[in-house]
């Protein structure tokens, strides 16, 4: 079982890979009745940072069909396309964010089409898609069906990446499957690109003793998962059969919003402060940002995820386990 990860060596594509081989190691993992996973590709601007002989990194371009033909060396039982420029670098250069966010997609969809017309089967396909391709005026809680009203070049190219991956899947070309990634707090690191990044400097910073800007209102309401959970999720879209998805969903729509926690900025600070004490919350500043408030405060803050909790998706219990977790993970 052959998985390839489009940026595979970032956070998130590091976690995802150590992920699927710890569970495969443990007996947990069955993709379609075959068991685990024998082999991972990496494909990247970087190398993996996996250290693992079953995975394999290729250091390249998603537009370049010889880097794209490298990473599928073999064929792929299963593609996860993470690589993404995020909400704040797509709003900036719209160019780069095009090429990558809508033709590296498509390049991908189409190497995953020519692979299955070889072989007679298609590729479980998993796209991570994001909250931002909401906008307008949402429900206080987002039904299943709502419709995407992007309001950012990232939740347009996101929305648009949904339908070219829905309607592959419609057409056979791959097995879809489309995750709505809640915003992951806390990433660690350094701030990214992303316009939320400032729901993982909150509490990253403060607990690494630094200040941390805070660019949006304090009611603004966040829908929030721990990277744990969003990995094990991306794990049970991938492990999960399609047509359990077709029955769920009473047919062939493949997206899905993936649990959270409604949390508001105000009430992530009051965690923070219940775990590293007052001066902790003091190093978050108000520093008003009107671009970013304007795409945050966009997004939905709370779904209804009852269909998805029934077919073994989670959340996160508390605001305050997720700081916990970073801090027991990443400040020890």
């Amino acid at each position: 079982m052959h998985v390839l990860i489009t940026g595979g060596a970032g956070f998130l594509g590091t976690m995802l890979t150590q992920e699927l081989l710890d569970q495969t190691d443990a007996g947990r993992l069955d993709v379609g009745g075959r068991g685990g996973i024998t082999a991972i590709t990496s494909l990247d601007m970087a190398p993996s940072r996996v250290d693992d002989a079953r995975v394999r990194s290729v250091v390249g371009d998603l537009n370049d069909p010889g880097d794209l033909a490298d990473a599928l060396t073999g064929g792929a039982d299963v593609i996860v396309h993470l690589a993404a420029v995020l909400s704040g670098g797509s709003e900036q250069d719209f160019d780069l964010a095009d090429r990558v966010n809508i033709d590296g997609t498509r390049a991908l969809l189409d190497a995953a089409r020519r692979q299955s017309a070889e072989t007679g089967a298609a590729a479980r396909f998993v796209f991570t898609s994001s909250l931002a391709v909401f906008g307008g005026d949402v429900p206080g809680t987002v039904p299943e069906h709502w419709a995407a009203q992007p309001e950012s070049t990232y939740g347009a190219h996101k929305a648009i990446g949904e339908l070219l991956v829905n309607e592959y899947g419609r057409k056979g070309f791959v097995d879809a499957r489309i995750c709505r990634l809640p915003t992951i707090s806390v990433r660690p690191g350094r701030p990214n690109s992303a316009a939320s990044s400032f729901a993982s400097g909150i509490i990253r910073e403060p607990l690494n003793g630094e200040v941390a800007p805070l660019p949006v209102p304090q009611d603004t309401r966040l829908w929030l998962s721990s990277p744990r959970v969003v990995v094990r999720n991306l794990v049970r879209a991938i492990a999960i059969d399609g047509a359990v998805l077709d029955e769920s969903a009473k047919g062939p729509w493949r997206v899905m919003n993936l649990p959270g926690i409604t949390v508001t900025v105000a009430e992530m600070l009051t965690a923070l402060e219940a775990v590293a004490g007052p001066e902790a919350r003091a190093l978050v500043r108000d520093e008003p940002d009107a671009a970013v408030a304007a795409i945050v405060t966009s997004w939905p803050g709370a779904f209804d995820v009852e269909r998805l909790r029934g077919l073994g998706f989670e959340a996160d219990g508390s605001v305050e386990d997720m700081v916990r977790q970073y801090r027991d993970d990443f400040c020890a």
